[in-house]
Formats: C-alpha cells, structure tokens, sequence
C-alpha cells in the first residue's frame, strides 16, 4: 500500500482522532494518559514515513508527498499539502516530542486531565497542519487552531494565580498580528486570485503578484509582522516570560520558536523576497541585539522558569540572525538551530519540571549541593548545557557554526559588527547555564535541599531523557544525515531572494536599504 499520497492527512489528523476518542472515553485512574501515550506514539511512527521514503535527490524546491485536492471553488481553496526539506524534519521533531511531552505530564497534570490531553492533542493538530500546509488560507487555519489551545493550557493549568494574565497577554499579542496577517493574506489574494503557496512562489520570483510597490511592502510587513510575534523576535518578545514562567512544561516545549521561524522562511522568503531583503539588515540588528539581551537577562535571573524564558530569546534569535544573512550557510544553520532548539529546549524544560516536582521551587536560591544526591538528574542537566552552549559533538555546535560563518560570509550591509556582537552571546550562554549547574548542584546548601528528601530520577523520567540525549549526540556527530534535505531548502531559498532582486521604488529607510548581491553564495557544505 502505498501511504505518500495520503501520509501527511494521516499524520495532522491522528491527534484529533485521539482527542475525540479522549472526549467520550472516561477520566479515571491513568486512561487518559495511556490513551494520549498511545495517540502520540503512533503519530510520531507515522512521521517517520517521511525522512524514511524522502527523496533526497528530487530537484531542490519541489515538494514532496504532495496531496492537492479541491475544497472550496469561490474563493478558491484547495486541500493542499507537501513537505519539502524545510518541514519535514520539523513534522518529525513535532511527533517526536509529543509522547515525551505526555511521560512528562504523567504525574504532575492530576485533575482535569482529560481537557489538559485533548487540548494537548489539537496542539500537535495544529502545528503537524501548520508544518504541511500549501494553501494560505488552510494554512491560517491551523496557525489560528494554535493560539486555542495554548491560551487554555496556560490559563488553566499554569501553576499560579498569574495564569490568566499570562493566557491573555500571549493571547492579545498573538491574536492582534494574526488579525493583521488575515488582511495580509486577502490582499495577495485578491491580486492574484490564489491561495496556493507554490504558484505565488513562482509569481513572486517573476514579480507577478503586484507592481504596487508599497502595497507589496505593507502586505510583507503584515506577514512579517505576525511571525515575528510568534517567533518572538526582539522587542516583540514581551509574552514570552510570563507565558513560559506560567505554561505546563508539555506545553512550554513547543511554546516558542518553530511555527514563527518556519513561518518567515516559507512565506515571508518566498512570497515576498525582494521586502525581505530590503529589510535584513534591520533583522540582522535585531537578531543580535536579541542574543546579546536575552544573555544578559538570563544571566542575573534566579528563577529558572524565567532564565530559561530569555535563554530561549536568545536562540531564536540567533536563528533571526542565520536566516537573514541570505548565505545557504546561514539559513542552512538556521534550519539546523531550529531543531536544536526544539530538542535542547525540551530537555531543559522537562530537567527543570523535573526538579520542581521534588522541590516545589523554580528558586536557585533555595536549592543547592544536589549533585551527590541526585547523580543521574546532574548528568543529564550537564549533558543538556553542553548542548545548548554548543560543545562541538553535541548538535548544538552545528547550527551554531552554520549561522555565524554564514552571516560573516552574508552580503547584507553591516553584517560583520553584528555578527561580532551575536558572538559574544556564545560565551554569555556557557556563562549562565554553567553558572545554573553551579548554583543548583555544587553550591551551598539551600533551605529546600536540607528539608526536603533527594530522589533521583526514575524510570518514567530515564524513558522520557535518554531519547533526548541520544538525539544531542547523534545531530551533533552525523548531522550530513539531517543535512542533506535541509541544504536543498537552504539553497533555494538563498537563491530565490537573489534571483528577484531588482531595482524597485520600496519605500524603506536608508538605514534598512538592499545592499549589491553577489554571485557567489557559499553553500553549507564549504562552510562546514
């Protein structure tokens, strides 16, 4: 039976046929966590159809498992779905983390069980549509789909009486920029009479979507705009601590990061790439800016919710900086840190929920000297910080590497001082994850390490780590195997930006204006 042609729907839609089971099944005893166990195991086997059966020498550009069926005739709607080397893995790392998000909860989630599940289940819904999504309007859909059931798991199970401010915060700052990307949206439509993501790709790249030159700048602000939000992209990042510090960790794992730079690079790169050159060089600031700040902020924190919070602001950020040098290392990279982040922030999230189901305090004042109590809880954290600060071997060096020698290569005006500064936030991230290990399990004892008894990991919490750590390693030693379809995107989307760069009356500031492209662009592999 051949499955390419129907896989994707398979996929998205496997979790919502768990939350309807979940819905009429009774919540008692453990059920609802074997069943969302269960759901979230055969959706990530179902994943693996796709690295499994990818062809890795179809042209660069084309999307594969491509599923294009009619929907609505007036407007004109298709149910279109394809994945290509930029979402794939993404669609993987999705299905991945989901059943680790589930072990995870096993414990911690003991009352309203059954909605925490279900809206848990919509989630992985929404970002699997997100990810396989070639129809504007389907994809909308889903990115909307997403602000749901994160707004309910923050407002109800966040685990103080902030809850709710925090759901609305996040909710007014992602709902407000969604509205604006909607009209975004109908204005492409309405001058191209389409949805379909690959024909507006081949009409941006020919300049066939407008000769309004300001509309096209507004409508690309629009995109941009809403992505940056979810992103979130320095200074637009103010949801970002209260959301985190208040979230689940099953939810905070897929909080930030992945649906708002994938969402930059397909569309905003793609549908728009002449704007989004135009605009780099502010982005490239920002980026580095956002690297730099979130280091620093992070550092003089002692609470590791919120340390984590602006540790993740300063990853995604360095993505921003990769994507935007428009070198194929440096998107390439970007890519690559994209997954990094998914993989390295979840472990950092579970080892930090970990720690608060013993000691009820996210407070590193309160704890202290634990690394002889809990051996296998210390190892795993060290393991997880060698990862994030980008120890070569481990996948954070890859992506790390990628991006900041794709954007000293980048053509884009004042790339180089931005790139020195980003920099800087390498040795600002070892400084304050070491510094983390260093107050948690070889400082001083804290009131809460005495009064409270240690108790190591158990096998549920090993099950739900050594995945994890395994995957640190193996992207870190044989990254070509992630590579080979992530340097296909890399390369056309550095390549679209290039080719369609022409003389335009944009208005933009000098300060943001398109620098002279060259010819060459170095590839990932002579960066590597």
């Amino acid at each position: 039976m051949n499955l390419d042609h129907s896989i994707l729907t398979i996929i998205t839609f496997l979790p919502l046929a768990g939350a309807v089971l979940l819905a009429f099944l009774p919540d008692r005893g453990k059920l609802m966590q074997w069943c969302a166990l269960g759901v979230t195991l055969v959706t990530f086997i179902a994943t693996l159809h796709l690295p499994a059966h990818y062809n890795y020498s179809a042209a660069s550009g084309s999307f594969q498992f491509d599923q294009n069926l009619g929907w609505i005739a007036s407007p004109a709607i298709r149910y279109h779905l394809g994945v290509d080397g930029l979402s794939m893995w993404l669609v993987v790392l999705t299905g991945f983390l989901a059943p680790l998000g589930v072990l995870i909860s096993w414990r911690v989630i003991d009352t309203r069980r059954k909605l925490f599940y279900i809206q848990f289940l919509l989630l992985q819904v929404a970002m699997f549509g997100v990810f396989v999504s070639l129809d504007l309007f389907l994809y909308y859909g889903f990115w909307e789909l997403s602000l749901v059931p994160m707004v309910v798991l923050i407002a109800i199970f966040g685990r103080t009486e902030n809850r709710r401010r925090a759901a609305l915060k996040y909710f007014l700052y992602t709902f407000i920029s969604s509205a604006i990307l909607l009209v975004g949206m109908l204005w492409v439509y309405a001058q191209t009479g389409t949805f379909d993501v690959p024909t507006l790709i081949q009409l941006a790249a020919t300049h066939g979507i407008s000769t309004n030159s300001t509309a096209l700048w507004l409508a690309s602000l629009a995109f941009l705009g809403a992505f940056a939000v979810k992103v979130p992209i320095f200074p637009l990042h103010g949801w970002l601590s209260d959301a985190i510090f208040e979230a689940p960790t099953a939810a905070v794992m897929v909080l930030a990061g992945k649906l708002g730079l994938y969402s930059i690079l397909r569309f905003s790169f793609g549908i728009f790439p002449d704007q989004s050159r135009h605009i780099a060089p502010l982005l490239i600031a920002l980026g580095a800016i956002g690297v730099v700040y979130g280091a620093l902020i992070a550092l003089v924190q002692n609470d590791l919710k919120r340390l984590a919070a602006f540790a993740t602001l300063g990853h995604v950020s360095l993505v921003v900086l990769g994507i935007f040098s428009f070198t194929i290392s440096g998107i390439d990279g970007g890519i690559y840190a994209t997954l990094n982040e998914g993989i390295g922030g979840a472990a950092l999230f579970i080892l930090l929920g970990v720690l608060y189901e013993r000691y009820t305090t996210y407070d590193m004042r309160s704890l202290g000297g634990l690394a002889q109590k809990l051996p296998w809880m210390v190892t795993f954290y060290v393991i997880t910080a060698l990862s994030v600060v980008g120890l070569p071997m481990l996948n954070g060096f890859v992506g790390e590497f990628l991006v900041l020698s794709g954007s000293m290569q980048s053509a884009i005006r004042n790339h180089t001082g931005w790139t020195v500064l980003a920099t800087t936030g390498v040795i600002l991230t070892a400084s304050y994850m070491l510094w983390m290990i260093q107050r948690i399990f070889y400082g001083d004892l804290g009131h809460k390490s005495t009064m409270m008894p240690a108790v190591d990991l158990d096998a549920r919490e090993h099950l739900t780590l050594w995945p994890l750590a395994l995957v640190m390693l193996a992207m870190g030693v044989a990254s070509p195997f992630w590579m080979r379809a992530i340097d296909g995107a890399g390369t056309v989307l550095a390549q679209q930006t290039v080719q369609t760069v022409q003389p335009t009356s944009v208005p933009v500031d000098a300060a943001t204006s398109s620098p002279t492209v060259t010819a060459s662009t170095p590839t990932a592999t002579e960066a590597r």
